[in-house]
């Protein structure tokens, strides 16, 4: 999965996810952010948040202006949870907030279902602390390691300890996002974000999720 640059001042980054089946979520990566200075009334340091928050979820990115969005979706590219944050926002910290909106209602009495049986996610997600928030959860999880985590591991022989597990089958699953964001934008609104507030345009990421979930 690839981040899509977005188009205009309203143009986006986005953080992906996805879970395959309500059993595999699946996360990627945004391109890195350049340094910039707070826009008046705005904060670069905004944890996402479902509606509005201090700067409106726009922030400032290698293409200028910019909202990213953070999805996880199912199997068949359904969405099940979405924030927003400003464009420059890193993607690793929003991975477990992402997994906490995840409510899936199974027929029958019970609580919603929220954790996933597998987790798949890039190398942007191969943070130790990562690893380890999701081995509390109970959560298995698929992510690749980068060559510097690689390097360092191997440098240090025996000591080192062994490669964290790595399923490539399972890992092929991750594009399942990218089809789900390529349907979002066929809506013009969701491809340029035009809505000033967070929370419209967080709605209209949330009614065409409802439209794809129809049969």
């Amino acid at each position: 999965m690839g981040s899509d640059p977005g188009r205009g001042a309203g143009s986006r980054r986005r953080h992906t996810g996805a879970v395959d089946d309500q059993h595999r979520l699946v996360d990627r990566a945004g391109a890195p952010a350049c340094r910039w200075r707070p826009q008046k009334g705005g904060s670069p340091a905004s944890p996402a948040t479902p509606g509005a928050q201090d700067g409106e979820a726009i922030g400032r990115s290698r293409g200028g202006l910019s909202t990213k969005i953070h999805l996880a979706v199912d199997g068949r590219g359904r969405p099940l949870s979405i924030l927003l944050t400003p464009g420059q926002a890193g993607d690793n910290p929003q991975l477990l907030a992402l997994l906490d909106a995840i409510r899936v209602n199974e027929p029958g009495p019970g609580r919603p279902r929220k954790r996933p049986e597998v987790l798949i996610a890039d190398k942007g997600y191969a943070h130790d602390s990562t690893r380890r928030a999701l081995r509390q959860r109970g959560i298995r999880h698929v992510i690749p390691e980068r060559s510097d985590q690689v390097a360092r591991r191997t440098a240090k022989g025996s000591a080192g300890g062994r490669p964290p597990a790595f399923d490539k089958v399972i890992y092929r699953k991750r594009n399942v996002v990218e089809r789900c964001f390529n349907r979002l934008k066929q809506w013009r609104d969701l491809a340029t974000r035009y809505a000033k507030r967070a929370s419209l345009y967080r709605s209209s990421l949330v009614l065409i999720a409802a439209i794809i979930w129809l049969p």
